[in-house]
């Protein structure tokens, strides 16, 4: 086994600068036996490293190989298998489980005890030896055995020395001398011990042999001992001397840490007390603001409002860990407690007389705008508060009670105030939109109170009352009135239209300003909430408290700030929107054209309004009266088309131009010229188009129940007056009817001229319906002549029925009797005349074309001639 140590040393380990410690003959357990080596070996360089080499013959040769190696800090266990008895086999835990069987036991056990020894001396991990003879681990806990342990260890690590030159020749001779040197490496080295064995027997007998010089030995030993002895005893002095000194300076070193420790916690100490005297000490300037400050004047009101604010900052600071349980701390926090719910308790009852004399001051400024159609301004008042939003804010972070309460009592104040204030201005302004005198009195309006009390008439009479206009009751539909009439309910309604106006332009910045004022002085932010959360437009307060719940002082909002502001101009204009339907409804008594002014006019302002904040409490409630003034205008459209449908006419009077066909041209140019350049175009179009379909529908049905008028002429004028009124107005969503009109009219004309000259030649018409009849059976046309009933002489007997003077006595007799069925408004007489000329040439003509084609050469013609027509026209024409 030495020899083969040595030459994996020599081939293996050398090279890679690494020292052989340890070997085992091993093969792998339950496999074939195939043999290799286990080879415990360390670096020679430092840091040392250990580990352990497998080691097998190469197949191509007789020489070793280096096949695998794991480091000694890889191993977790080693399993000898049995501590007792006899067992080569042993299991190494690297990172997986390799078994072993040893050739020997004794192999085994001394590899075993080799890795032992490496992991105390190098490695000191936690292996565990497990089935392993406590006598192969020795035992390290005294010092003096660990020291020898480890001497041991250096024994053999050390053991190994690697051969000179001379050494290698002389185990080469000895080798030679030996024939079983290399066949049996097992032999030879027993041989070697035994030989071995023989030398250092006859060197101890030759030791023992020299007695003289053991006795030396011996003495020299004895004198060795005692020098031992003497110094150990001086070590020992030495000893107690150093641990004195240890001693004293173990006691230096504990006092500097005492001193040292001590000087630390005086600065710390040093650095709290400087950090609550800063933080927590308040100057009693500030004090002396806060208890006795003037909220008055602006020099007082800043000095309370910086006071304020380093109170909060003292009372805020974030004390470490400790210091609320200091005596003084706590006094301190009491003492800034107490001055804050005093200030408090002094702003809160200053801003409340603030508020109460601002509603006294306000109230002596309403007399001035009785008389005019104004709202008092609030901005001085405005001015005056907002020194206070600095001291708002601090209430607000402070003493949110309070600070609510503030809040209430400003909306309580405010709302009655302007409560008053806006009631006197739609009295007013309902004064001006109805006059103290004749029109008062006929709306019923007594004194300012502004209520109506007459009553409107009744739907199926077809009349409209207006301010300046009374429409009369007809048996057919509503009369215009005279020229001054009409001027006056148009300066009426213009009149309407800028009182309204102007309310809502006053109603809109004092909205607006209060708004912002609110958004200042309570500090709340104008921005839409963020917390996804949809909110009612109006919510109701409970006694007009803000919508918030408040529990040990701190606010817990519900809604939004921005919810807050509406709500709380909500409670202050809550009269705003029940005065505006009333106003509105007072319109719509004295014209419910007025409607439509105020359609325009309110959407201007609700889309400006929700342009600025569309949550506004200004646009929701303008947005609330547009609906009111959406279902007055569709009121307004209802009832006239209710009225066209109850339409009656008189059976003894020509019809002409129906009056709902005159008022929807009275209509259309008024919404024209109200909706120009509208923001609710829309609602007009949707509009024009039910009522012009409810007037084509009642023309119609006007048509078909006239006795009097033929049905021709009454759809022929009225869609004519139609048709010039869609084309004067130009309304782009009425094209189509525009042109259904126009065709309505031009068939009825056409209708009416045909079934008008049938009258004045009807024999003449009924024979050459004859003729025609003949060809169309299918007689050709030259031998129509040849029938007894058309022959020639029968053609000659009608045609002398119908001299000239017989014709323009006939065409006098029908010019007549289209001027009786004509009304004068549309002038459609000459219209109708001319048309009716050219219709009777045409026939004229066609009668002729028959003659030369169903009489050729006969020579036969009428007794009139074309220009005889136009002449008898024209004459007649001129003489009526």
């Amino acid at each position: 086994m030495t020899a083969i140590k040595h030459a994996l040393q020599r081939d293996i380990f050398t090279p890679n600068d690494e020292r052989l410690l340890s070997i085992v003959n091993v093969c792998k357990a339950g496999k074939k036996k195939r043999n290799c080596f286990l080879c415990a070996t360390v670096t020679t360089e430092r840091p040392v490293q250990v580990n352990v080499v497998k080691v097998k013959k190469s197949d191509k040769g007789d020489f070793y190989k280096r096949q695998t190696a794991w480091a000694l800090r890889d191993l977790a266990v080693v399993d000898a298998k049995d501590a007792v008895k006899e067992n080569p086999e042993f299991d190494l835990h690297f990172d997986k489980v390799y078994k072993w069987v040893a050739s020997s036991t004794v192999e085994k056990n001394t590899f075993i005890s080799c890795i032992w020894k490496l992991n105390q001396r190098y490695l000191r991990k936690k292996i565990d030896f497990i089935n392993v003879s406590s006598q192969l681990l020795e035992e390290s806990v005294p010092s003096g055995e660990n020291q020898s342990v480890t001497g041991g260890d250096e024994e053999a690590v050390d053991e190994y020395q690697e051969l000179n030159a001379r050494e290698e020749q002389d185990i080469e001779i000895m080798m030679e001398g030996c024939e079983c040197a290399i066949s049996n490496a097992e032999a030879f080295a027993e041989k070697l011990s035994k030989e071995l064995q023989v030398l250092d027997g006859a060197n101890i007998q030759s030791i023992m042999a020299s007695e003289k010089q053991v006795n030396i030995l011996m003495k020299l030993l004895d004198e060795a001992l005692k020098e031992v002895d003497q110094i150990e005893l001086k070590l020992s002095s030495y000893e107690e001397m150093l641990q004195s000194v240890k001693e004293q300076m173990d006691q230096i070193s504990e006092s500097n840490h005492l001193i040292h420790l001590s000087n630390t916690n005086n600065v710390k100490l040093l650095s709290e007390i400087e950090f609550l005297v800063n933080h927590m000490d308040l100057a009693k300037g500030h004090i002396k603001a806060l208890q006795e400050g003037d909220l008055t004047s602006s020099r007082g009101i800043e000095a309370c409002t910086n006071a304020a604010d380093a109170l909060l900052q003292c009372m805020n600071v974030a004390l470490r860990p400790g210091h609320d349980m200091l005596h003084a701390v706590k006094q301190q926090q009491q003492r800034f407690s107490d001055l804050r719910e005093q200030f408090a308790r002094r702003l809160a009852s200053h801003l409340n007389s603030v508020f109460v004399q601002q509603g006294h001051d306000q109230s002596s400024t309403l007399a001035q705008h009785s008389v005019e159609l104004t709202l008092p301004n609030h901005h001085p008042f405005h001015r005056d508060l907002l020194r206070y939003a600095k001291l708002m804010e601090w209430l607000k972070n402070t003493d949110y009670g309070k600070y609510e309460g503030l809040t209430k009592n400003y909306m309580d104040y405010l709302s009655r105030l302007y409560e008053r204030e806006i009631k006197d201005f739609f009295e007013v302004a309902k004064i001006k939109m109805t006059g103290t005198t004749r029109e008062g009195k006929k709306f019923g309006l007594h004194g300012s109170s502004g209520k109506l009390t007459g009553s409107t008439s009744s739907l199926n009479k077809l009349s409209v009352q207006s301010s300046g206009n009374r429409r009369s009751q007809s048996s057919s539909l509503l009369d215009m009135g005279n020229m001054s009439a009409s001027d006056l309910d148009m300066a009426d309604r213009t009149k309407f239209d800028k009182i309204f106006e102007q309310v809502l332009s006053e109603l809109e910045p004092l909205c607006l300003a209060e708004q912002d004022f609110i958004s200042k002085f309570f500090k709340l932010q104008q921005h839409q909430s963020i917390s996804g959360t949809a909110t009612n437009e109006a919510e109701e307060m409970d006694g007009g408290t803000l919508s918030r719940s408040y529990t040990s002082g701190v606010p817990q909002p519900i809604s939004s700030e921005k919810d807050m502001i509406r709500q709380m101009m909500t409670k202050i204009f809550r009269c705003i929107e029940p005065e505006l339907n009333n106003l509105i409804a007072l319109g719509d008594k004295i014209d419910s054209f007025n409607s439509l002014y105020m359609l325009v006019k309110m959407s201007h302002h609700v889309w400006t309004a929700q342009n600025v904040d569309p949550a506004s409490f200004l646009s929701t409630t303008l947005g609330n009266v547009l609906v009111t003034v959406k279902r007055n205008f569709d009121k307004c459209i209802s009832n006239q088309m209710k009225q066209m449908d109850e339409v009656k006419i008189s059976k003894k009077s020509k019809v002409g131009i129906l009056p709902f066909v005159a008022e929807f041209e009275e209509f259309a140019a008024l919404a024209e010229s109200i909706f120009k350049n509208a923001e609710r175009r829309g609602d007009l179009d949707k509009a024009y188009i039910k009522l012009i379909r409810a007037v084509f529908v009642s023309v119609e049905k006007v048509a078909n129940e006239s006795q009097k008028t033929p049905r021709d002429v009454v759809m022929m004028e009225n869609f004519h007056h139609i048709f010039a009124t869609l084309s004067r107005l130009k309304i782009s969503c009425l094209e189509a009817e525009k042109k259904e009109a126009k065709q309505k009219y031009t068939d009825h004309l056409q209708s009416y001229v045909i079934y008008s000259l049938g009258q004045p030649l009807e024999k003449l018409n009924h024979f050459f319906e004859g003729v025609e009849a003949r060809v169309a059976q299918g007689i050709r046309e030259e031998e129509v002549s040849y029938q007894l009933a058309f022959n020639k002489q029968e053609l000659r007997k009608v045609i002398k029925e119908y001299p000239g003077k017989e014709v323009k006595k006939g065409l006098d007799n029908l010019y007549k009797k289209v001027d009786k069925h004509l009304c004068e408004e549309e002038n459609l007489l000459q219209v109708v005349w001319h048309s009716m000329q050219d219709e009777f040439i045409r026939q004229y003509k066609h009668f002729e074309g028959l003659i030369a084609r169903c009489y050729p050469g006969s020579g036969i013609t009428m007794e009139f001639t074309i220009q005889d027509i136009l002449d008898y026209c024209s004459s007649i024409a001129q003489s009526h």
